[in-house]
C-alpha cells in the first residue's frame, strides 16, 4: 500500500517502512507521530484520491532523528562595487520512517504498543522509589533516640 502525503509544503509517495527525510516535526527520537494530509492511498488498481485530503485517512510516523541539512552558501557579489556578502543557512530536518498507513480512521498500533511500554516502565520506576525512600527511613536513627 502506498500513500501521498504533504507535510512541510512538500509532497512525498510512501509506503510502509520507508525511511526519509522531512522539514522539521516537533518530538523527540522513538515518538509516533500522525500526519493526517493524504492527498491519495492505495494499492495496485484501488486508488483513492482526496478533494483535498482523503477522509478518515493518516500516515503514522516513528521520529528516527533530529537533524540539519549540509550548508547552503548564498554568495551574492556585485562586480566593480567591492561589494560581496555570503550567507550560511542549514535547514532543519527530522529523519522518519513510515510505520503504517491508516484509513478509515484506525489508530496506529506500533503507538499504542509504545504507549503502554512507557506506562510500563513509568509504573516500576514509581514503584522502586517509594521503596528505596521507605529503606532510608527505616536505616536511619530515630531523632529522640
Amino acid at each position: 500500500m502506498f500513500a501521498v502525503i504533504k507535510t512541510g509544503g512538500k509532497q512525498y509517495r510512501v509506503a510502509a517502512d520507508d525511511v526519509l527525510k522531512i522539514e522539521k516535526l516537533a518530538g523527540e527520537a522513538g515518538d509516533i507521530v500522525q500526519l493526517g494530509e493524504v492527498l491519495a492511498c492505495g494499492e495496485g488498481d484501488k486508488v483513492t484520491i482526496g478533494a483535498p485530503f482523503v477522509d478518515g485517512a493518516t500516515v503514522a510516523v516513528e521520529i528516527v532523528e533530529q537533524g540539519r541539512a549540509k550548508t547552503v552558501i548564498a554568495f551574492k557579489k556585485r562586480r566593480r562595487q567591492n561589494s560581496r556578502r555570503k550567507r550560511g543557512h542549514r535547514q532543519f530536518l527530522t529523519t522518519v520512517r513510515i510505520s503504517e498507513i491508516l484509513t478509515d480512521g484506525a489508530k496506529p498500533s506500533k503507538a499504542a504498543a509504545k504507549k503502554e511500554a512507557k506506562a510500563e516502565a513509568g509504573e516500576s520506576k514509581a514503584a522502586k522509589k517509594p521503596r528505596a525512600k521507605a529503606d532510608k527511613e527505616a536505616a536511619a536513627p530515630a531523632d529522640g533516640e
